[in-house]
């Protein structure tokens, strides 16, 4: 069934004249990767050092793990110019990793030796790198440091300035533009987690993890081999029950509100702000090391787990939300997507077009309030989605009504078509239409997915999760090494990693306060009280 709000502000659009200005939103990717040696262990060596300083790196950076690299694009205009970039930020990764070391080719790591094998990052001894390192350690303490290896893939989205005047037009709104904006931000952001299921159904990638990463602990696994487990129908166990979640929610009572910007910076200021009984027991500092950066339900708020954020660029020691609060919201990350294990970079153009198309959708349609009983109907649909997704006859619950999964997203993607249509003639291409059409084939057969595609290679090559990932992680090696980069692209990284390691010294010696001062003086941005509006 269309959705006829879409249909009618995309005619406003194209009857406006102005659509091409949709030509230059910007996009980027954030791409995380583990470091294994050779025989498919967690790297226990450091960061290499001819990346750069991870700290200071605009493009090259560590997540929770030493052993845990991401690589960042700027936002661009295009996905050629995205996808170029990735590319030859790994190559020159791996002109510089030693000992033969490996980028895994999946999200879910393998021959992971028990949480000690799990190195924290470490950023120096500035006082803000300090805070990332015990952030992570207080993660670890929380959570569990097995949680924080699994890779994941980010998409960052923004439409360009010109369109947001124009589209406050054809609206008819007359609200202060950067509210606006904000306003319709959210609204695309609740329309994502409405069809937060259908990410890991197309693009998930990890339906089976080496015994090893489930430490013998009970789950809802079945065995694929002696060193495999796995759900014969999942799709993206990384999204599902045995990923790294905040699960303690219900008993807290704390969840983030997306009804607009000032409830959803004030959600997450509470969490910040109230004290958990049980991080207390966890200690702050305790026996002369910081082992958290405090004991309320979230430290910071990157720690609350969203499948999609509205993000706003921060100064040196300006926290997230309150940027958001003073600025709005500036670019959307959608967080779900699983490492593409059949792609060299993590992520193919065909997801890229898919995923901007999917984004604008999103945002044309009406986007009322999630309420009590949609939230949990979204929760559970998403962990269906990861754990039972190409189930034959699966049904989901949308409005409180079930529908059957392959009904709901071919009617998502019927809405999806004209704005492919839009993007194929602004762009000159078909690749939008094309890019929709491949994901209404995996609706129509879910061996299709990657997912399904995975665990067939499996079980024709006689092989578990571990050697198929090792497989593709040297092919993908192979890749990278057999395609250098350029010498004045490698310049251009080399002088990157030079500055990134003397802007962290300078860090370093520009401090004139402790760590115990710094925290003191980053927390009191905090309001003493949310200012619900």
């Amino acid at each position: 069934m269309l959705d006829h709000s879409v249909e009618q502000r995309l005619a406003r659009l194209v009857d406006s004249g102005q659509a091409e200005c949709l030509r230059e939103a910007r996009m980027g990717v954030e791409k995380e990767s583990l470091r294994v040696s050779p025989d498919g262990k967690l790297a226990q060596t450091p960061h290499p050092a001819g990346l750069g300083s991870p700290l200071t790196h605009p493009q090259i950076t560590t997540d929770y793990s030493e052993a845990l690299a991401e690589f960042i694009t700027p936002p661009l205009v295009g996905v050629e110019a995205v996808l170029d970039d990735l590319r030859d930020v790994q190559r020159f990764v791996y002109g510089a990793l030693e000992h033969d070391e490996l980028l895994w080719a999946t999200s879910m790591p393998c021959v992971v030796a028990g949480e000690a094998s799990i190195p924290i990052a470490q950023y120096g001894d500035s006082n803000l790198g300090q805070m990332k390192t015990v952030y992570r350690r207080g993660l670890g303490h929380r959570y569990g440091r097995l949680m924080q290896v699994i890779a994941g893939v980010h998409f960052n989205y923004s439409l360009p300035e010109a369109f947001w005047p124009l589209f406050r037009e054809l609206e008819g709104d007359r609200e202060p533009l950067q509210d606006f904006i904000s306003a319709r931000y959210f609204g695309m952001i609740r329309n994502l987690q409405r069809l937060g299921w259908m990410v890991p159904y197309l693009f998930g990638a990890s339906p089976a993890v080496c015994k090893s990463f489930l430490s013998g602990q009970p789950t809802q696994l079945v065995e694929f081999d002696r060193y495999t487990a796995y759900q014969p129908h999942a799709t993206s166990l990384r999204m599902g029950d045995i990923g790294y979640q905040n699960n303690q929610e219900a008993e807290i009572g704390i969840k983030a509100d997306y009804s607009s910007l000032d409830a959803y910076v004030d959600s997450l200021i509470c969490a910040i702000s109230t004290p958990s009984p049980r991080y207390e027991r966890l200690g702050v500092f305790v026996n002369g090391r910081w082992e958290q950066l405090n004991a309320n339900i979230l430290q910071i708020e990157n720690e609350y787990y969203s499948t999609v954020r509205p993000k706003q660029l921060v100064g040196p020691t300006e926290m997230p939300s309150l940027a958001l609060r003073r600025r709005g919201v500036r670019y959307i990350e959608l967080r779900s997507l699983d490492v593409n294990a059949y792609d060299p970079l993590g992520i193919c153009e065909g997801q890229l077009r898919f995923l901007e198309a999917l984004l604008i959708t999103c945002l044309l349609a009406d986007s009322p309030p999630i309420t009590d009983d949609e939230r949990t109907d979204i929760d559970n649909n998403e962990l269906i989605a990861a754990h039972r997704g190409r189930q034959p006859g699966l049904e989901l619950r949308r409005r409180g009504e079930a529908i059957g999964l392959r009904a709901w997203g071919e009617a998502m993607l019927d809405n999806m078509q004209g704005v492919c249509e839009l993007l194929d003639t602004l762009h000159t291409t078909d690749a939008y239409v094309r890019a929709l059409a491949t994901q209404r084939d995996k609706l129509a057969d879910p061996e299709l997915t990657p997912s399904a595609r995975m665990l067939a290679e499996m079980r024709a090559n006689g092989e578990g999760f571990f050697h198929f990932a090792m497989r593709m992680s040297q092919q993908h090696r192979e890749y990278f090494l057999q395609q250098p980069l350029e010498s004045a692209r490698a310049a251009e990284f080399q002088r990157m990693a030079e500055t990134s390691q003397r802007l962290q010294a300078d860090l370093e010696a520009a401090d004139d306060k402790s760590f115990a001062r710094y925290l003191r003086d980053y927390f009191a941005q905090l309001p003493a009280q949310p200012t619900r509006q």
